[in-house]
């Protein structure tokens, strides 16, 4: 089943195994139960220390269990985690087998202590690139502490369950049969969740840090190569981040980056959080800034505000806070947001499998993700605004030869419909007569460009008509002392390598500025006596 370079590299992965594993299989006689088999003999021939056992003791078929032989340390899976899944299959398979987790010690503990049976459930999506964090995150709650449980759930291979539990959206979590969570979550925000002393310990902590030289707010590419930059100077360096890698995370395929033909997004963005590991930067993850403080006086550090009350204090700060996808802004969008209505086709595209969508925006990440739905459901409506499509002529030459896309041109959303649980359609104006009418759909997909995260920093600096920080060709803006890079400033173009290239630049006369401020202060005055 395994093609043979993925089938040594797991090969190798095993010879980690320390201890005996056990992978119990509930099957019937389906296709896809036929089909596990087969994985999980493969992977049992691979090494002396695992073995299969056909139990038949989980009610979803095809499902097993990957369990420490003699223990109740066990991960569970319903489906085959091939796919984007394939990786926290490994690592399961790894960590029930002995083999010890780079999770910090800090995190480790919190998990071990946490109270109470938490039974846990994740539906993803083999297509889903923000589903792994989220499942491997678990699968190590789970071997960690044994009052931890959780089965991971391919939501395309029980669809019943998927309309009965109402999921719209990947990754959904489930505690102990109720709503838990949605959409990309790291280890330490879900131990975050359940430790409630978390927050308030954590603030406390950034409180107390000495004042940095540059601090980089956001940890996106501008954001990782800022810090980077800076670290190389031997100055000290912080990095505060809502959410290290930012877009990027939510980026599926990258083939412009120059010099790598192809990568996807968490894979790059891994990198550039590894790369900033390299050097000495003090990583402030999970942190949202709330309100920027402008030096009191010449020489006084810039302040920078968190959700928690902490404020952190820097010589300079470079301001990386990256975008955020544009919602409609109509009735029932937030209402019916991951009920029906959702920003990544690729993650949550195989839940609308055979059924009606609508696409809205006609530029390139519209006409993409048309494109993709198409082969999926059942039927797509794009909506534009403009008379026009936007995406380039090949995207839409595409689009157009597809028997199952309809184009709704001049065309403005200006509804969300739904019966309370899920979204049922969208009422559309015709811009052309002042028509509406509604289209009766499943599911919303927006894709309409972006909107940069600067509502924090409104008095404090400048910024432009659209909201963008207003920088000049060092990256400085109008604050003294305070730089910024990337999808937030306004850097004419929005890609990864320009926002690096930004982001090494304010950096470099962050430091610049540091050392003129030095050299322009008056030296002190030394009397003789």
């Amino acid at each position: 089943m395994l093609d043979a370079a993925i089938a040594d590299q797991l090969r190798s992965h095993l010879t980690k195994v320390t201890r005996p594993v056990v992978l119990q299989s509930s099957l019937d006689d389906s296709p896809k139960s036929a089909e596990l088999a087969e994985l999980l003999d493969e992977i049992a021939a691979m090494s002396p220390k695992i073995t299969v056992e056909r139990t038949d003791d989980d009610r979803r078929r095809p499902s097993f269990a990957i369990t420490r032989a003699g223990t109740d340390v066990a991960v569970r899976f319903a489906g085959i985690p091939m796919g984007h899944e394939f990786t926290s299959l490994v690592l399961a398979l790894l960590q029930v087998g002995g083999h010890p987790s780079t999770a910090s010690a800090e995190t480790i503990r919190q998990i071990e202590d946490l109270p109470g049976e938490l039974h846990f459930e994740t539906y993803f999506s083999l297509s889903c690139q923000n589903c792994p964090d989220v499942v491997q995150a678990l699968n190590l709650m789970s071997v960690l502490n044994a009052d931890i449980h959780h089965t991971a759930i391919d939501g395309a291979l029980f669809p019943e369950e998927v309309e009965a539990r109402q999921v719209m959206a990947v990754p959904s979590v489930f505690l102990n049969g109720e709503p838990w969570g949605q959409g990309r979550m790291t280890l330490e925000e879900i131990v975050a969740k359940l430790d409630s002393g978390a927050g308030e310990r954590r603030a406390a902590e950034l409180a107390a840090k000495e004042v940095f030289d540059v601090l980089v707010v956001g940890g996106g590419p501008a954001g990782a190569a800022a810090a980077i930059y800076a670290a190389r100077k031997g100055i000290s360096t912080g990095v505060v981040a809502e959410r290290f890698g930012g877009q990027v995370l939510d980026t599926m395929a990258i083939e412009n980056f120059v010099s790598v033909s192809y990568t996807e997004g968490p894979k790059l963005a891994g990198a550039l959080e590894q790369h900033v590991h390299d050097y000495d930067v003090d990583v402030m993850d999970l942190q949202r800034a709330v309100r920027l403080h402008p030096a009191a006086s010449a020489g006084e550090p810039v302040g920078v505000e968190l959700e928690n009350g902490a404020v952190l204090r820097s010589r300079t700060v470079v301001l990386s806070t990256g975008a955020r996808w544009r919602s409609m802004g109509v009735p029932g969008e937030q209402e019916y947001r991951n009920k029906g209505v959702t920003y990544c086709p690729h993650c949550d595209g195989p839940l609308f499998r055979n059924k009606r969508v609508a696409v809205i925006g006609g530029g390139n990440s519209g006409v993409e993700a048309a494109i993709d739905l198409a082969g999926v459901v059942a039927h797509v409506t794009l909506i534009e605004f403009d008379d026009r499509l936007r995406a380039d002529d090949v995207l839409q030459r595409k689009l157009r030869s597809l028997p199952n896309v309809d184009v709704l041109l001049s065309s403005l959303t200006t509804e969300v419909l739904g019966d309370g649980d899920k979204v049922t359609g969208l009422t559309v104006e015709d811009r052309t007569t002042e028509t509406a009418r509604s289209v009766e759909l499943d599911g919303v997909f927006v894709q309409i460009g972006l909107l940069p995260n600067t509502e924090w920093l409104d008095g404090t600096l400048e910024l432009s008509a659209g909201r963008e920080v207003v920088i000049d060709d060092h990256g400085r803006t109008s604050l003294p002392g305070v730089f910024a890079a990337g999808d937030c400033t306004t850097v004419p173009f929005k890609q990864i390598v320009i926002a690096m290239g930004a982001g090494a630049t304010a950096a470099l006369s962050a430091f610049d500025h540091m050392i003129r401020t030095e050299a322009a202060e008056p030296p002190v005055e030394v009397v003789a006596v």
